[in-house]
């Protein structure tokens, strides 16, 4: 049975979380953000300056990886959200998934930066939001438009300020031919 990874990445503000839970439902997928992991070491570990986020992010990912095996053995669609670095998740992965038969797919969110400029005060504004994510640091306008990582498999791009979510039924149109494709290849 080969196995089916959908990567939501972009930047902080993008959108990345609400179309992971989306496509979540719509797929019935298991769904991983590397932010719930960093929220628990954030809890047993503490929030720290920028350079001890940045170290609980690193052992969030590593902790993502590590378990992608077992989570793809459960034979359902897994999704995994995060703001993966090009040039740096790559091996990784790879590593994490050496042997496994599985299919890969991103999907690259991305918003103006005046949208995500926006999000981002809301979430330091969100008394919900967890106090160790460093929100007010980030600046959308400086960023750039992100990038996918350099894995093997099709990328889609989701706009999440487009008008009127006019990207979400083309990108349910492109994930369905994908998941129809590796359900195929499954069968063989």
């Amino acid at each position: 049975m080969i196995a089916q990874l959908l990567l939501i990445g972009g930047a902080p503000g993008t959108g990345k979380s609400s179309l992971a839970r989306r496509l979540a439902g719509r797929y019935s997928a298991c769904l991983c953000s590397k932010d719930e992991v960093k929220e628990l070491l954030f809890d047993a570990l503490g929030s720290g300056d920028r350079a001890h986020s940045r170290l609980l992010s690193d052992a969030s990912y590593a902790v993502l990886f590590a378990f992608l095996p077992r989570l793809l053995s459960a034979g359902r669609l897994l999704i995994v959200e995060a703001n993966f670095r090009p040039g740096e998740h790559e091996l990784p992965l790879i590593r994490a998934l050496a042997g496994a038969p599985v299919d890969v797919a991103q999907v690259l969110c991305c918003a103006d930066p005046t949208v995500c400029a926006a999000r981002l005060a809301d979430r330091i504004a969100d008394a919900t939001r967890h106090p160790g994510h460093r929100d007010g640091e980030f600046d959308p306008h400086a960023a750039g438009p992100g990038a996918p990582l350099e894995l093997p498999g099709p990328r889609f791009a989701y706009h999440s300020d487009a008008a009127g979510d006019m990207d979400w039924p083309v990108l349910c149109g492109q994930l369905d031919r994908w998941c129809t494709a590796a359900a195929g290849k499954s069968e063989r």
